[in-house]
């Protein structure tokens, strides 16, 4: 079984439930506080190893008490922490969430230690085989060396462009799978007001963004599932039913869970379409880390399907 390397983010979620999301200008009242072991990158090497892949975290927490914690959060989930590193003078990253009845959330997230994360935090000896994990929650230049590094090692690279932030063609064209959502998509195609039902624009946009024939594109689009271009093939995926509870670590969950099954040697396709189940199970729990499915709880709803 190959490995999977997730270099990103490391943050805690400090998540407040409420009936709707505050207008500009506006406080309302709030039902519950509660915080959570959170980051893009964090989230999605739980996923990995969660769904069956043995995981390493890349990344820097700071030097107090969260980044204690948020370390021995992700021990405890069987990743591999040798290259999580203490910053000394700096805060752990945070997300400030808020979370709507109807499931949707909003994010704020400061970056505190994820700011830090440069290329020699990156110099790690990737094999080939191995799956190597980015998004955008670290420096650019870090996430492009890591990706550059792996590549040169043979292994495969897969990047979720998110939060959506100006890079360029070739390199996107380090990514072997690219995936971002709906928005990221709209964004890095210059296309707004994509919508999900119209399959005919998401492709034609996936086409845009794509920066090499061989490259691998997915879009997810929450409830609707999601669309792919794999070579010259459209593949297109409905959403599974789901009671949706939080939206939050939903498009991580799908991205762990890419890397998870490729790492266990599944094709692409097929990595796909069992993402996009566990994700499913992901929205009707409620927290970041805290919800994100075991191979277990996978296999489970797979059976019911």
């Amino acid at each position: 079984m190959s490995r999977v390397f997730v270099a990103g983010s490391i943050n805690v979620d400090l998540v407040c439930r409420s009936e709707r999301h505050p207008r500009p200008g506006e406080t309302v009242q709030g039902r519950a506080f509660a915080t959570h072991p959170g980051g893009k990158g964090a989230n999605q090497a739980v996923a990995a190893a969660r769904l069956g892949a043995e995981t390493w975290m890349v990344g820097r927490v700071g030097d107090d008490g969260f980044g204690q914690e948020q370390r021995d959060f992700l021990a405890g989930q069987d990743i591999h922490v040798e290259h999580v590193v203490h910053t000394p003078g700096v805060a752990t990253g945070v997300a400030l969430i808020v979370v709507a009845d109807d499931g949707e959330n909003s994010i704020v997230v400061v970056s505190g230690a994820n700011g830090r994360v440069g290329s020699a935090d990156v110099a790690v000896d990737f094999a080939a085989g191995d799956v190597v994990v980015c998004q955008f929650e670290i420096p650019l230049p870090t996430v492009a060396a890591t990706l550059a590094r792996a590549r040169a090692a043979g292994a495969v690279t897969v990047l979720n462009a998110a939060p959506p932030l100006a890079w360029g063609a070739d390199d996107r064209g380090l990514a072997d799978v690219l995936i971002v959502n709906e928005s990221e998509l709209a964004f890095f195609a210059e296309t707004p007001g994509l919508d999900p039902s119209d399959h005919p624009a998401i492709f034609a946009a996936l086409r845009k963004i794509r920066a090499a024939a061989p490259q691998t594109v997915v879009a997810t689009l929450g409830a609707d599932g999601f669309l792919a271009l794999l070579d010259h093939r459209e593949v297109a995926q409905e959403g599974h039913p789901a009671s949706v509870v939080d939206t939050t670590a939903a498009g991580d969950t799908f991205v762990g869970g890419v890397a998870a099954r490729l790492a266990l040697g599944e094709p692409v396709e097929a990595a796909l379409r069992y993402a996009n189940l566990a994700a499913s199970i992901c929205v009707e729990r409620a927290g970041a880390g805290p919800s994100i499915p075991t191979a277990s709880d996978v296999e489970v709803r797979r059976r019911r399907s």
